[in-house]
């Protein structure tokens, strides 16, 4: 059997067309063998950059809170600090954002030291300054002097080779509250499940 490129035909996904005729795969080669389709691959595209990528994502804040609204914000960093985060040594499990003196600042964020940054290391859990327009942080503090209402990070990534933060104003769930929204999505996950089963 001649080769599909010596016959003078192109290959499509689905079909193989050539100079004379259309034939389906099934018809020219056979049907009875399995069509063979290749996995996605996982490396970036060409138009992805390693400059826009997420780092770490705060898990717990989205089963624990009702997030209510979001806000970009920068973060002032030490040259060590911003190696490490490159690098995705960094944790928000213990983190959360406070207002003070006119500013707001992420607390209890652990940024691992960068090892090669020997004498000039951070403090890893030292409190870091979030980089917000005026309006922007009197918005947040008025909504987290509210009772049971508080800011939270729910994740750090790179944008354009900038580390940012996506900070929440957020409402803590209570145990039943946290049930129901599981029960929720067991659900959801059901109907997707028994519609991609049809």
């Amino acid at each position: 059997m001649r080769h599909a490129a010596e016959a003078g035909c192109v290959a499509f996904v689905g079909e193989m067309r050539c100079t004379s005729r259309s034939v389906r795969f099934g018809e020219r080669f056979g049907a009875d063998q399995p069509r063979r389709v290749m996995a996605k691959s996982r490396k970036r595209s060409a138009n992805q950059s390693p400059n826009d990528r997420l780092v770490c994502r705060n898990r717990r804040a989205r089963h624990d809170y009702e997030i209510l609204q979001q806000w970009e914000a920068g973060l002032a960093l030490l040259g060590s600090e911003v190696k490490s985060i490159r690098d995705g040594k960094i944790s928000l499990e213990e983190a959360y954002v406070r207002y003070r003196d006119g500013e707001l600042w992420l607390v209890n964020a652990h940024i691992a030291e960068y090892p090669q940054a020997n004498v000039q290391n951070h403090d890893p859990l030292r409190p870091r300054k979030l980089l917000l327009h005026r309006r922007e942080i009197r918005q947040i503090r008025d909504q987290i002097e509210r009772p049971g209402v508080t800011a939270i990070p729910l994740e750090v990534y790179l944008k354009r080779g900038l580390v940012k933060l996506r900070v929440a104003v957020a409402r803590g769930r209570k145990q039943h509250d946290k049930r129901e929204v599981l029960r929720k999505k067991a659900d959801e996950r059901e109907i997707r499940e028994a519609l991609r089963r049809r």
